[in-house]
């Protein structure tokens, strides 16, 4: 109801840099369908999440589909569904490992405006090894079982400063 009522299109939990051997070429794949498409990425996107010059290249940030929501038309849009038809002819999603949180997260990033996803702070998650835990005062208000000193969000390996940093 929330993502309704806020034009919200998708929402997560956790965020972290993906395995770059598992994608090699997966980023000059986006960068050759932005190219041949300009006009399908959104004017006021999250590429400041995914990249730290402009696009030029990826600094592996994703949003951890293990707990993901999202506004299925953003996935049936079409330029979602015409950047998954690119990237399928590419061959990435059976010769490399080109996963659902990369390219989901590299989707809404482009397709979405970046204050169109969501980070749900006030909603615990785990999947070892990885956990966030609300804070306060959302950790008090909630029936949260994690302790808040085991929280992922500002560790090295996470991607929320990132994320952060476009609403700011």
């Amino acid at each position: 109801m929330y993502m309704k009522e806020n034009d919200k299109k998708y929402g997560f939990t956790i965020s972290l840099y993906e395995y770059e051997a598992t994608i090699p070429t997966l980023w000059k794949a986006v960068k050759e369908f932005i190219q041949e498409n300009p006009t399908l990425v959104s004017p006021d996107n999250a590429m400041a999440f995914l990249s730290d010059d402009g696009g030029e290249t990826y600094n592996r940030c994703h949003f951890w589909s293990n707990f993901e929501i999202a506004d299925l038309d953003l996935w049936r849009s079409e330029p979602y569904r015409k950047f998954f038809d690119f990237l399928d002819k590419k061959g990435g999603f059976y010769y490399e490992r080109w996963g659902d949180a990369p390219v989901h997260s590299i989707g809404a990033a482009l397709f979405a405006k970046k204050d169109q996803i969501h980070f749900f702070s006030e909603i615990g998650y785990k999947h070892n090894p990885f956990q966030h835990c609300p804070q306060q005062p959302a950790h008090a208000k909630g029936k949260c079982w994690c302790d808040p000193k085991e929280n992922f969000d500002y560790e090295g390996y996470s991607c929320l400063k990132r994320y952060d940093a476009l609403h700011k």
